[in-house]
């Protein structure tokens, strides 16, 4: 009987130790949980915030680009009516030039719109230093092989801007610009008059959904090669 008395509280005792290394593991385990649990969200929280600086993060999808075409500002019919008359006078009116930027957007060509504003800014600078900045950024955006929104340009005319790059003037993309703008002309402006979002503007029409295409960059500056380069039409 008494060995019975001391067996039993030591049977107690052992049971007592189990259930509070259970206990103690387990509340360990959920606290390690919960640590987890608080670094992880912390974790997301961080990433999320990293992908919303993003600059690609702003970026338009498809879906939501008809959206944000029916928010831009629009000029009246009757300016809409002018910039049928010339591509100059279609790019010097700010109306004009968002609604062709919005067109180029459409088709995924906006790059070479976006690279004769680039031009133009570049134009007049005066700083030196930022003479060298700009050309650089515009160099590695627009010209190089490989450019993340490379213009379709001839190999004579980015080999020229090439070589002149670490010494660059204000006339340093004069000819790319100039062929760039030609292209524009001969094809993209042509088709922005027969779009719908030139023909909603003259009509008085609000703006309709907008369908988004590829097209091929098979246009080169040698299917132009009888225009005339005239760098004049920017001043």
């Amino acid at each position: 009987m008494e060995t019975s008395l001391i067996l039993f509280p030591q049977l107690n005792m052992c049971e007592s130790k189990e259930k509070t290394f259970f206990k103690l593991i387990h509340g360990s385990a959920k606290e390690e949980t919960s640590k987890e649990a608080k670094i992880r969200a912390k974790e997301k929280r961080n990433r999320l915030s990293l992908l919303l600086q993003k600059p690609e993060f702003h970026e338009e999808t498809h879906s939501s680009r008809s959206g944000h075409f029916a928010k831009e500002t629009r000029g009246s019919p009757e300016e809409a009516m002018i910039w049928a008359e010339s591509f100059d006078k279609l790019l010097s009116h700010k109306d004009g030039l968002e609604a062709f930027t919005r067109f180029l957007k459409t088709e995924f060509s906006e790059e070479n719109i976006e690279f004769w504003i680039a031009c133009e800014d570049f134009k007049k600078s005066r700083d030196p230093q930022q003479i060298i900045l700009k050309a650089k950024a515009i160099y590695e955006k627009f010209i190089q092989s490989d450019a993340p929104q490379e213009v379709n340009l001839d190999f004579h005319t980015k080999e020229l801007i090439s070589k002149s790059i670490t010494q660059p003037t204000l006339h340093s993309f004069d000819a790319a610009q100039s062929r760039v703008y030609q292209l524009m002309e001969q094809d993209s402006y042509k088709r922005f008059l027969k779009s719908d979002i030139y023909l909603d503007l003259i009509e008085g029409r609000p703006p309709r959904p907008t369908n988004l295409r590829r097209r091929s960059r098979s246009f080169t500056y040698n299917e132009f090669q009888d225009v005339k380069s005239d760098v004049s039409i920017w001043f």
